[in-house]
């Protein structure tokens, strides 16, 4: 099983980036998603999650309304459009994969994990 992350960068305050992940060696459709974010000295924490279906999805509250998680299962990929970014959101970004029908905000019940994606908003 792999997972892919990529899309992150350098951006300003108020910008937007899209992380994507792909996924591979496992069957997507059966697994809800989830990007997880970890900055320096920090723990990681839950950032967004979605069902196997796309149908419900999760956000930690310092992000709503500003990301926006979704998944395409006939491609295996999962995104996270970032906008309004702000420099609290600078970290490394891991998508995750956790054979469940909900979603958990506990990075501990996720089966894989992709290597992270550096994602760091200048103010």
């Amino acid at each position: 099983v792999q997972l892919q992350a990529s899309g992150g960068g350098l951006v300003q305050a108020g910008g937007s980036l899209r992380l994507s992940c792909a996924a591979s060696g496992l069957t997507f459709s059966s697994y809800a998603m989830g990007w997880f974010r970890q900055a320096p000295g920090k723990e990681r924490e839950f950032v967004a999650g979605l069902r196997w279906s796309g149908s419900r999805t999760y956000y930690t509250d310092s992000v709503k309304g500003r990301f926006t998680i979704s998944r395409d299962n006939d491609k295996k990929l999962v995104y996270l459009q970032m906008s309004g970014l702000k420099p609290e959101d600078t970290a490394v970004y891991y998508c995750a994969a956790e054979r469940r029908l909900s979603v958990s905000m506990d990075w501990i019940t996720y089966d894989y994990w992709g290597q992270g994606t550096q994602v760091t908003v200048s103010s």
